[in-house]
């Protein structure tokens, strides 16, 4: 028992499993801020969005890693959170790399077409590893020669929480998760619904929910794909076909035989036409080379294609422009159903 007392403080941690837990939520914690402010591009804009990516990374990794605490045996505890430690780790250390090379985040359909893929990346990935990568493995390393010493002066394991006591926790991360939720709603309304940016998602909510979250609209995309039946076309066909509205004779083919320009401006609004800007009494034309465009008799012009697309704003209209085809009523099409053969 004196031994035991005399113990430095970082062992007294290891020994008791609440300790143990909290330990490894702070040290995930401290390994995801580096990645936001160090590898990835979260597009923070005000203290407020900084303050969501301080708390975003601890209620589902305490959640997850307080799972063990249900667990009686020591070596199974122990085991379990090093495990599960592991794959929080994998997560963030993939999708570090990965940001590297497409500014975007590690979907679920993404790691189910890794094998299409992968084949010849293997130094690909190797080049997208940078020195201060050491920093996501440093406290592993910690963790091994601390157990290796432990293991040498080894002391009575430690006593499993009560069921109350684990259970407290488990909602204590629930309770925080919530929260996290809450606030990230407040800074972007729909956050979960208009799913058309990874970026808005970890930014509000961290990596581990990101990737549930993937993971459920992966699935239900897969359930209405999978109920999709040859025979549905007929019943595209005879709504096409009912609600089909005739061109208009005096414009229909009026550019067979010429050259036809189509320009789409990204996020472009309507009001920016004729828009003069005030500067110290002068006003100034915004956009003269769009202008002189929009009204020329040889531009045929559509208003407010920005308000007809819905959640999936730019992309959604290409998707107007390109196939003829308005948005869905929740979130992006290219997000929610594409493919790697949707073009």
């Amino acid at each position: 028992m004196k031994q035991h007392l005399n113990q430095p403080f970082v062992f007294k941690i290891l020994r008791s499993r609440l300790g143990f837990v909290l330990l490894l939520t702070l040290s995930y914690w401290i390994k995801t801020m580096w990645a936001y402010q160090v590898d990835f591009n979260l597009d923070l804009d005000n203290p407020y969005q900084f303050l969501l990516t301080l708390i975003n990374p601890l209620p589902l990794s305490l959640l997850l890693l307080a799972l063990p605490l249900y667990v009686k045996n020591s070596k199974w505890f122990y085991g379990l959170s090093f495990f599960i430690y592991g794959l929080l780790n994998l997560l963030l250390i993939s999708n570090v790399i990965y940001f590297r090379e497409f500014s975007d985040f590690i979907t679920v359909s993404t790691m189910l077409a890794s094998s299409k893929v992968a084949a010849g990346l293997g130094d690909a990935a190797v080049n997208l590893i940078r020195p201060w990568d050491f920093v996501y493995i440093l406290d592993l390393l910690l963790f091994f020669l601390l157990w290796r010493k432990q293991k040498k002066n080894p002391t009575p394991s430690p006593l499993s929480l009560s069921k109350k006591a684990s259970f407290a926790v488990t909602c204590l991360s629930a309770l925080l998760f919530l929260i996290n939720l809450f606030l990230a709603e407040i800074d972007r309304p729909q956050l979960l619904s208009r799913g058309f940016s990874n970026t808005y998602i970890v930014r509000g909510l961290g990596l581990p929910a990101f990737m549930s979250h993937d993971a459920n609209q992966t699935y239900k995309t897969k359930k209405v794909r999978d109920k999709a039946n040859p025979d549905d076309i007929s019943l595209v066909k005879d709504y096409l076909k009912d609600h089909h509205a005739k061109p208009n004779p005096d414009l229909y083919g009026i550019a067979k035989g010429r050259n036809v320009i189509v320009l789409h401006l990204e996020s472009f609004q309507q009001f920016l036409i004729d828009y003069k800007l005030p500067v110290n009494g002068v006003e100034h034309e915004v956009s003269p080379f769009i202008n002189s465009l929009f009204h020329s008799k040889d531009t045929f012009a559509f208003s407010n294609v920005f308000h007809q697309v819905k959640a999936g704003k730019s992309s959604d209209a290409e998707t107007l422009m390109e196939p003829s085809l308005f948005g869905l009523n929740q979130g992006s099409f290219f997000v929610q159903y594409g493919a790697d053969n949707t073009q």
